[in-house]
This record gives structure tokens, sequence and C-alpha cells, in this order.
């Protein structure tokens, strides 16, 4: 960062300069009495204690103006030594505030101590908890979510997100988790649906295609028998046969062939658990089906409806948290701040990332905050800075005129007395 000039802080308000006047006034007053009273210093032996208070405050009161004013300034533009003090060691001032800053506040152990009563996860719990509608940070964080959302790269997102859901298909070995889902349905009879189902459209495609399947039997028949015309008795037999199986299986559960098919259910599910050879076969089946276009264009068009729908809940957070997500947030706000174990862990992160970040870029803050006073014109930040605390200077002002009065009192005092 260059050591540019850039905009000063702004004073904090002009009281000084009202006490600064007074200041003044009062070393007028007492020069002015100085005078008086040495005038008629014959007339009345008070008048030796006005003088003794006056010149005294007077002494007390100039000094303490050349004091406040060499932090600041060259009295009356004379370039004493050692004045003008903050004007000289303005960076340095800027470099010793930046390590302070850094040895008091931007180390890992004093954030990690400071942060070790915050309750960050209460906190994280509190807001998400809060009814929809309520505060300003929830409707400018949707905001900021939209505008990020819509200012990054719609193709260039979605390809990265495409290829996360893809490698993570890929990793996925799914033939195992088959055969544990259909061993499992197969205990509970879960299954049973869907060997009905599979049953009934036996059936029903059966008999869709019956002139098919007479006409496979009379093509297939001998001449002798379509002389005969024991094809088509040969047809019927076959079809009412088949239709009475079919029916057969659906009102019968202990069927033999739905026996059968539980049967090769069940080795299908040991297979997919524990067979190489199956579990090769299904992942070979499952990459090809991952490198289909057809399934790319799915996932593409999977995360655009995704990407449309948290646009539309970024747009619009109230009616985005009064739905089932709004439920899932106001859970997890009530869980963060009633689970001793989850808030102790996030709480525990939240220090860990506060030290890492001041470990890791606490220089850069110092930096900063060095650099930026060091572009502060000088000028500019002499005259604010005394304006923003001389109210309490101008008080070192008026104490020394005073206490140099009473100083100037007692010593007149001892005199006589002596």
């Amino acid at each position: 960062m260059s050591a540019r000039t850039v905009p000063s802080p702004r004073p904090a308000g002009n009281g000084g300069r009202g006490m600064r006047a007074f200041a003044t006034s009062m070393l007028v007053a007492c020069a002015g009495l100085f005078a008086l009273a040495s005038y008629f210093i014959d007339a009345h032996p008070a008048w030796g204690f006005v003088r003794a208070f006056a010149e005294a405050g007077l002494v007390g009161g100039i000094a303490d103006w050349f004091a406040v004013t060499a932090l600041f300034r060259h009295p009356l533009g004379l370039p004493i030594p050692h004045t003008a003090i903050i004007p000289r060691n303005k960076d340095r001032i800027g470099d010793t505030l930046a390590a302070f800053l850094r040895t008091n506040f931007l180390t890992p152990a004093v954030i990690a101590r400071r942060m070790q009563g915050l309750d960050v996860a209460g906190a994280i719990g509190r807001f998400l908890s809060r009814p929809a509608g309520e505060g300003r940070l929830r409707e400018g964080a949707s905001r900021l979510l939209a505008d990020i959302l819509e200012a990054l790269d719609e193709e260039q997102l979605g390809g990265m997100v495409k290829g996360a859901v893809v490698a993570r298909m890929l990793s996925v070995e799914i033939a195992p988790l088959l055969g544990q889902t259909l061993e499992a349905a197969m205990t509970e009879d879960r299954h049973v649906p869907m060997v009905d189902a599979i049953v009934t459209w036996t059936g029903r495609t059966l008999d869709a295609n019956e002139d098919l399947i007479r006409k496979m039997v009379h093509q297939r028949a001998g001449w002798i028998l379509r002389m005969a015309g024991l094809d088509e008795r040969l047809a019927d037999a076959i079809m009412e046969g088949l239709r009475k199986l079919t029916i057969d299986m659906a009102i019968d559960p202990d069927h033999p062939l739905r026996a059968k098919a539980e049967e090769g259910l069940a080795r299908l599910a040991i297979n997919l658990r524990d067979d190489p050879d199956t579990r090769a076969r299904v992942e070979e089946w499952k990459n090809e089906m991952i490198g289909n276009k057809a399934v790319g264009d799915w996932l593409g068009g999977l995360w655009e409806k995704s990407r449309a729908s948290l646009l539309r809940s970024a747009r619009d957070p109230d009616a985005a948290l009064a739905g089932k997500f709004g439920d899932a947030l106001r859970q997890l706000g009530e869980t963060l701040q009633t689970e001793p174990r989850l808030k102790s862990a996030i709480n525990q992160f939240a220090r860990r990332a506060a030290a890492g970040i001041a470990a890791s870029y606490g220089d850069g803050i110092v930096k900063l905050v060095s650099e930026t006073v060091r572009g502060w014109d000088t000028g500019t930040v002499t005259a604010r800075l005394e304006n923003a605390v001389g109210r309490d200077l101008q008080y070192i002002r008026i104490n020394g005129t005073l206490v140099g009065g009473l100083v100037g009192l007692a010593i007149h005092s001892v005199e006589l007395l002596a």
C-alpha cells in the first residue's frame, strides 16, 4: 500500500476553541491585574498580594501555554528545539500505534483470551431463531447472497457444481448400498408391492401383445399343424396358461414362482453386497450412465433450477423462511442455543479461526494503520487532533494560571512573615 495522502479523521468538536479563548483571557487578565497592582502597590499592602498572585499566575499560565503549544506547533512560529512534537513525530506515532495494536490486540493469545467469554454459537442461534421479518441484518445478508450469485459466472459456477456432483457420484460405490437397501426392504416386506407391480405389468403386457404371440406360434408351428388348424388351438392354450399363471401369482402370495422371484431378489442383494464381479458390473454400468450426455444435461438443468430457487429465496427471505427451510433454520437456531456440546465446538472453532486470522493478517493490519497515519496531511491532522483533545489541554493552562497565582500568594506571604 502506498503512503499517499488520505482523508484525516473528522474533528470531535469545537469545544476546545472556547476553552482556548478562556485560558488566553485569563492570561490577559493576569497581565492587566499585574499592571494595575504595580501601579497601586504603595497605596495599600493588599496590592502586594494581588501583584504576587497576578505575577505568578502570569508566569504559570505562560509556561503551560508554551508546553501545550509545543505539542502541536512552534510557539510564536519560532523554531525552538523540542517543539512541534506531534508534527515532527507523526510517522513515529503511527508506527507506535500500529505496534501497540499488534502487541495488545492482534496476537493469537490475546484474541483467544478475549473471545473466551464470547458465545458465538448462541449469537448465531438467536439470529436464526428470530421470527421471519425481523432484523435488517437478515435482509441485507439475503440481498448480498443474491448479488453474489448473480455476479458469479453462471457457466463456470455450474460447471464447478456439476463437476463436484459427478466426482462425488463416481467416488461412491453404489452396489453395496443397493444390496443393503434391497435386503432391508425384503426384511420388512417392502419388496412385495414391487413384485405385485411386476406381476400386474406382466399380465397387461401379455394382453397387449396377444396378436404378436399368436403370430409367433403360427409361424413356428409345422405345416401339418397349420393344415389341421391345431396352431390356433395351441396359441389359445398358451395364452390361457400364461393368463392363469399371472392371475394365480397375483392372488396367491405363496405361489411357487413368487417364492422363486424372492429367492432371486435375495440372491441379487447378496451378490450386490459381496460378489466382486457383480459389484464391478454395477460400477461399470454406473460410470457409463454418468458419462451419458443425457445425464450431464439433467445435472446441468438441476443446477439451473437450484440456482433460480436460491435467487428467489434470497430476493424474498420472508417467503423462504416461511416454509420448511425456515422451520429448519429456526430449529437449528434453537439447537445452537440449547445443545452444550455443539455450542462448545462452534465457539472453539470461532476462537481458533479468529486467532488464525490474527496470526496470518495481523502484520497486514498493522501495516495498514501505520501507512494510513503516514499518509495523513500533517497540518490537518495536527489541527484536528488539537481540536479533539484541546479542551482538556486548555484546562492545563487554566490550572497552571490558578496554581501559579496561589503559589505566588504563598511565596509573598512567606516573604512578609520572614
